[in-house]
């Protein structure tokens, strides 16, 4: 049995597929269609289709990758959408091999999360106070702040938000993350605080609208664009805008460095491993283990201090 007449019909069953029967996340399928776009695209360019694509192809398309100057991580990420869609060729009967199956990827490059000081977090919460051309733009921004070093949520988690799971003044947030898995994640006071603030300004807009016959939004931060809820690349943008206000590094500032400085402050204040994983929402420990390393310097100053061998200056 031949798979699809066409490259495009491989990757849309293939999509299709993963969606339905392993409800794959949106994000995760736009990567996989990207990666294997790109695939088919050089495959053809080179007289292939995607029946005939032999090991020594792929080899040399991530020579090709390579050659272009993607990073380890990208080229890695290509190989692994490359063999997910033989391995779904495999077992649709479409191929008699998977040729990318023994293929190794390239090593990962270990990077330090880059987080961020107690004083530029500070800052930013500040600015987020101040920064909007509304009131309801600044009650939102300050709960959108607020909540990330709180709890560390991912940012797709965050801005995703139903407003159901924070009705009630809640000391614990329901967060489903990914793989459509759940967890609690605690709430501090000013976050909490900024959640009633803009819960209070977002109800009072919903009835508006409501008014003038628009539908009720189940989202905490809402928006009137096709996701319904505000964009992951508008958060970035705003979080870039409050490190220009508050005059901190802007290359040093996205989401994710909020999540790497809350997982670091937790840490260097005397947070377990296990706490910080179920926390984060990692599967695997050694995910979480790399923010040990930011702390060496922390852990050299302990061990000077207290051990009873240490050398005193």
């Amino acid at each position: 049995m031949s798979g699809p007449a066409s490259a495009e019909l491989w990757i849309s069953t293939f999509l299709e597929a993963q969606s339905a029967e392993l409800d794959a996340a949106r994000n995760t399928l736009l990567s996989y269609g990207r990666d294997l776009k790109d695939f088919a695209g050089w495959s053809a360019r080179r007289g292939l289709d995607l029946q005939a694509v032999t090991r020594e192809d792929v080899e040399a398309y991530l020579v090709f990758c390579d050659d272009q100057g993607l990073a380890r991580a990208t080229r890695a990420r290509r190989l692994s959408s490359i063999r997910q869609l033989y391995r779904f060729a495999f077992e649709e009967g479409w191929r008699e091999d998977n040729p990318a199956l023994r293929i190794k990827g390239p090593r990962k490059e270990k990077h330090l999360p880059k987080t961020l000081s107690h004083e530029e977090v500070d800052t930013l919460l500040k600015a987020a106070e101040t920064t909007g051309r509304t009131k309801a733009d600044r009650l939102r921004n300050t709960c959108l702040m607020q909540m990330l070093y709180a709890t560390g949520m991912r940012v797709t988690e965050l801005v995703s938000l139903p407003v159901a799971a924070t009705r009630g003044h809640p000391e614990m947030l329901l967060v489903r993350g990914k793989g459509d898995k759940e967890r609690l994640v605690p709430l501090s006071p000013p976050a909490r605080t900024a959640l009633d603030h803009w819960l209070a300004e977002r109800d009072t807009l919903e009835d508006l609208a409501r008014s003038k016959g628009k539908p009720k939004s189940p989202f905490l931060f809402p928006s009137t664009g096709k996701a319904g809820h505000l964009t992951r690349h508008r958060f970035y943008a705003l979080i870039k805008e409050l490190s220009v206000a508050g005059g901190v590094d802007p290359l040093k500032v996205t989401p994710h460095t909020l999540r790497h400085a809350f997982a670091t402050h937790l840490l260097a204040g005397g947070a377990d491993l296990r706490t910080i994983q179920t926390l984060l929402g990692h599967a695997d420990i050694s995910t979480t283990e790399i923010y040990t390393h930011v702390l060496e310097d922390r852990l050299r100053t302990l061990v000077h201090d207290h051990h009873p061998l240490a050398r005193k200056d």
